[in-house]
């Protein structure tokens, strides 16, 4: 969370994308990275698949999950396959198939 209690975000390539963290130590190298290592930094725990299936859709444009950002993280990009295919962006919307 940010200092405003708002999930930390960054857009990329017309992806919005959540960062997540996989524990606390992955969370302290990315505030130091940010050189921001002297503050408190709030957080929630959420099951990885929530915030896939529930998170992502309510973001409201194509969102997809990066996990462990200023590490070696992983990237969980919005398509058919890693979140729901309502709002994968690979989905062809008169058809509803994957493209």
């Amino acid at each position: 969370m940010d200092e405003h209690d708002v999930p930390l975000t960054g857009d990329y390539g017309g992806v919005r994308w959540i960062y997540a963290f996989s524990d606390e130590t992955a969370l302290a190298r990315y505030a130091l990275a940010r050189g921001e290592g002297d503050r408190e930094w709030a957080y929630q725990r959420w099951l990885g698949a929530r915030l896939l299936d529930a998170a992502v859709p309510a973001v409201e444009v194509p969102c997809g999950v990066a996990l462990d950002v200023g590490g070696r993280g992983a990237l969980f990009p919005p398509v058919v396959g890693i979140v729901p295919d309502r709002v994968a962006v690979d989905v062809n919307a008169e058809r509803g198939d994957a493209k």
